[in-house]
């Protein structure tokens, strides 16, 4: 029986990523479609992809898949052969990354889940396929141009945080789940005016606006593609670009810079940047933005507290583990200026000092 699972240590395949110097191809991919043996469509499908060389995260459950993924060169018809041999996913997209270097993942999960996106929503005549109308880059552009449209980013606080359109409303929510009701409710009163949406690379997206025509939104659009999409068409036809700063990313890239402006400022000093970092301390691994300055200063940690934890020989650590109260366990994501001052105290006095 074959194996249907990475065993290798993720260390080890991350330097052999690192070292390879195979030519590969970053995409993302999505679509909806009724799924009735969810494991044995998994299970294939890693069996396909890994003779492909595939490295990255799918999603499958009931209603479809969401993948994150990496291809080699050399093997990318082959995949492409792999997708299109199910009839549902003949005419995906496939959003291709714009700036790549072919070592955004090191290594394959395929992985079942209740929903390729968590949503939130357990009312059972739900249905994500009838969705709003979608937009080009040259139709977007056109749309939010009008002074009557509501534009709304459905992605969350982190990723808005370092990049987004021009004019759109930015809900300050953790997950996708807590933007729904939030929005629906925030904008009531304008139901009856046009609302457009637009995300990473459409997929979430494709729910919110079936959502938001559930809750009795009379015109809905979202940005087809996305933010990933969105940059090509505006690259290829010569289009304007309404989208400032960066695209978040999931992979090990982060994001990927759309324009040269930098919106954002260094969790810790203040300086602008848009750089994001997990603190080096993987007992912590918070999700924050660090400038090179603060880099150096903290080796890539979040406080000091995880600094000098760091530094610590591993017998050591496991003995002050369950003593230390590190950022990472105590707010969410990308959350720092949210962290208890206590936790602060020893970086502030660190940066006073420098």
């Amino acid at each position: 029986m074959p194996q249907l699972h990475n065993k290798i240590n993720k260390d080890v395949l991350k330097q052999r990523i690192q070292e390879s110097d195979e030519k590969r191809i970053t995409l993302s991919f999505y679509a909806y479609h009724l799924l009735e043996d969810v494991q044995a469509f998994r299970d294939q499908l890693y069996t396909k992809f890994e003779e492909c060389g595939v490295l990255g995260r799918i999603y499958v459950a009931g209603e479809g898949i969401n993948g994150q993924l990496s291809v080699p060169e050399q093997n990318f018809e082959a995949f492409k052969n792999v997708i299109q041999s199910y009839d549902w996913m003949k005419d995906m997209r496939l959003n291709i990354a714009i700036e790549d270097d072919g070592k955004s993942f090191f290594k394959l999960i395929v992985r079942i889940r209740p929903k390729i996106v968590a949503d939130g929503i357990d009312d059972p005549d739900f249905d994500p396929t009838d969705r709003g109308v979608h937009l080009d880059a040259a139709a977007f552009n056109e749309l939010t141009n009008r002074d009557d449209v509501t534009l709304v980013d459905m992605r969350n606080h982190y990723e808005s945080e370092v990049g987004h359109f021009e004019g759109a409303i930015k809900p300050d929510v953790d997950t996708f789940r807590e933007s729904l009701p939030i929005i629906a409710d925030s904008l009531a009163d304008k139901k009856d005016k046009p609302l457009v949406m637009y995300c990473t690379g459409g997929i979430r997206c494709e729910k919110a606006s079936a959502y938001m025509k559930q809750q009795g939104f009379e015109e809905v659009y979202q940005l087809d593609g996305g933010i990933i999409e969105y940059t090509r068409q505006v690259e290829q036809k010569g289009l304007d670009n309404k989208f400032i700063g960066k695209n978040f990313v999931f992979d090990e890239r982060m994001a990927e810079r759309i324009s040269n402006e930098v919106i954002a400022k260094c969790h810790q000093c203040g300086s602008p940047c848009d750089t994001h970092i997990n603190c080096s301390n993987d007992h912590c691994h918070i999700l924050f933005i660090q400038c090179d300055s603060c880099k150096d200063l903290y080796d890539s940690c979040c406080s000091s507290t995880c600094q000098e934890f760091s530094k610590l020989d591993k017998d050591e650590q496991l003995a002050q583990l369950l003593k230390t109260d590190f950022p990472g366990k105590n707010i969410a994501k990308a959350r720092y200026g949210d962290l208890n001052p206590s936790l602060l105290d020893a970086t502030t006095s660190a940066q006073d000092a420098s």
